[in-house]
């Protein structure tokens, strides 16, 4: 059995695009194989109910200009297609994901978290919903089979934060600033967006050792903290 962790963000979007390349890759492998999802929050400081497009919060808060901000959405969304991924930037919005991830982890709690956290990015990406709202959420829950009434209480009673403030205390322990990353057996680590032969070549390691080691992991996310080619850093 492999055991795959994988810390990301709702609103990363080359953690949907990993996602995915992880998925290609699991796809043709052989061996048993469970994933869980870790919580991590790019900007934890974004407000409840921010009225801002993801646009214009990306411009502020990285000093670009709306120019910029254009082309690094189109070039990741171009990106996305090749993964079979619709990203639509223009109806994207701006979301604290705090909730989002204490939802993950009472979808977790039900089995259920590989089906909501697909059914999360979906939303986010595609659908331009908003998944720091708690109806919303529920909502999402209930579609991917989690009772609905259960998963509103939860939001509402702050359940799970203890769970999400563990995700990101052992993504710092492992150095982690940029995601998705990719934690193999808790020996091998991934950093980015990879292409499908990094990820067949670590789920092929029979010794695990370090492809890219949790601490000091060479990922691709500049200093600035602007999205790359692989990866979203704080």
């Amino acid at each position: 059995m492999i055991q795959i962790e994988v810390w990301s963000d709702i609103v990363c979007p080359w953690c949907y695009i990993g996602k995915r390349r992880l998925e290609r890759a699991l796809a043709n492998h052989p061996g048993e194989v469970s994933v869980e999802w870790r919580s991590f929050q790019l900007d934890p400081s974004t407000p409840s109910g921010d009225p801002r497009t993801v646009g214009e919060s990306l411009a502020a808060r990285k000093g670009l200009s709306p120019s910029q901000v254009k082309g690094m959405f189109a070039h990741v969304t171009a990106i996305a297609a090749e993964e079979g991924l619709a990203y639509d930037f223009d109806r994207a919005r701006t979301a604290n994901t705090l909730d989002a991830h204490r939802l993950l982890h009472f979808a977790k709690a039900n089995g259920r978290q590989g089906e909501l956290k697909e059914r999360l990015l979906r939303a986010y990406f595609t659908e331009g919903a908003d998944v720091g709202d708690h109806t919303v959420l529920a909502s999402l829950a209930a579609e991917t089979g989690l009772d609905e009434v259960a998963a509103k209480q939860a939001l509402t009673d702050g359940s799970y934060a203890e769970d999400v403030e563990a995700d990101i205390a052992q993504a710092r322990e492992y150095g982690i600033s940029g995601v998705p990353f990719f934690v193999f057996n808790q020996r091998l680590g991934v950093s980015g967006a990879q292409p499908l032969e990094v990820f067949e070549q670590a789920l092929a390691q029979s010794s695990l050792t370090v492809l890219r080691a949790p601490s000091g992991s060479s990922s691709s996310a500049t200093a600035s903290g602007e999205c790359t080619d692989d990866s979203c850093a704080i």
